[in-house]
């Protein structure tokens, strides 16, 4: 037998060296058993507890529940990944259709319609489309993680510090002197606001920031015999919500705050020294020493007193 012919020969036992090796190997994926979700041996070949980020800590989280029949496959969110799947190199393989790391290059409504294909039919999540953060392109798996038994954004104690990645003026304010008790984890974002879309402003919950407040404030809400109209039409005109110097959350101390709206009596402004002689309607004379708006009208959210209540006073102011 001359060289070129046993050349030949080596090369056809290469080949079919390298066939038999490939068949054992689909073979073995083929007959192997699933490990977390259903479908998952020809993932779980590969990919196994020594992974990092560990992939099939996903079985330790609600999308790994085999019983419930809703729960996916890896190929309900990576997609079919055939160039993934079936490459045989040494080197690292091509990546999945659909990838949701930090560093991926699938775009965000991709990702997202992964997730929405479950998840969109649900109360909380049908306004997603055209909400902020979508409309921002964030996606899903941003604020969420799905491999890993702990999703800090479901966790009340670790939520804000994912809404702080990006919201940081919000981190700046909650640490002012007067805040909402989000650090000492009283309140988190969640109790005002649905990531995931909102019929109302600022992603509120409810249809209007007044109704949000209500649901926890609803001493403020009324009805009164004589209402404070800003507290009607939006708190935010007087409060800031996440924090601010002054107390009780307001955008500035009495009286500044309310000279937004208020003149001081016929006093030009808040530089006036002199102080403000007034008379009530009873004809009785007050002076307005300090411009202290709060040290009489007391019931600024709205009051029943049938006497001056139009006023916001204490139904004792005019019983002295």
């Amino acid at each position: 037998m001359n060289k070129t012919a046993t050349r030949w020969w080596v090369l056809a036992g290469l080949y079919l060296a390298c066939m038999a090796s490939a068949l054992a190997a689909n073979t073995a994926k083929e007959g192997a058993a699933d490990l977390v979700l259903r479908g998952d041996a020809v993932c779980t070949a590969c990919h196994d507890e020594a992974d990092s980020p560990q992939l099939l800590a996903i079985g330790r989280t609600r999308h790994g529940v085999t019983a419930d029949q809703r729960t996916p496959s890896c190929t309900s969110c990576h997609g079919e990944s055939a160039a993934h799947v079936g490459y045989k190199g040494s080197d690292k393989p091509p990546k999945p259709d659909r990838t949701f790391g930090k560093h991926t290059s699938t775009p965000a409504e991709a990702r997202n319609d992964a997730c929405l294909a479950c998840h969109q039919q649900d109360s909380k999540r049908h306004l997603w489309a055209g909400s902020a953060h979508e409309s921002h392109d964030v996606a899903c798996t941003n604020c969420h993680r799905i491999h890993t038994s702990h999703d800090a954004v479901r966790d009340k104690l670790t939520q804000p510090e994912v809404c702080f990645a990006c919201h940081k003026e919000v981190r700046a304010q909650v640490n002012k002197q007067s805040h909402h008790p989000v650090l000492e984890g009283k309140v988190v974002c969640s109790d005002c606001h649905n990531a995931h879309g909102s019929a109302g402003p600022k992603l509120m919950k409810r249809d209007s920031v007044v109704e949000t407040c209500y649901t926890c404030h609803m001493e403020k809400r009324g009805p009164f015999v004589h209402n404070h109209q800003p507290v009607n039409d939006d708190c935010t005109n007087c409060h800031m919500p996440h924090g601010t110097v002054a107390d009780n959350l307001l955008k500035a101390r009495p009286p500044l705050v309310c000279y937004q709206c208020h003149s001081g009596h016929g006093t030009p402004g808040v530089a006036g020294i002199a102080p403000a002689i007034t008379t009530s309607p009873k004809g009785n004379t007050f002076v307005e020493q300090g411009r202290g708006c709060l040290n009489c009208h007391t019931d600024i959210h709205g009051s029943n007193n049938p006497d001056g209540g139009a006023n916001l006073l204490p139904p004792a102011f005019f019983l002295r």
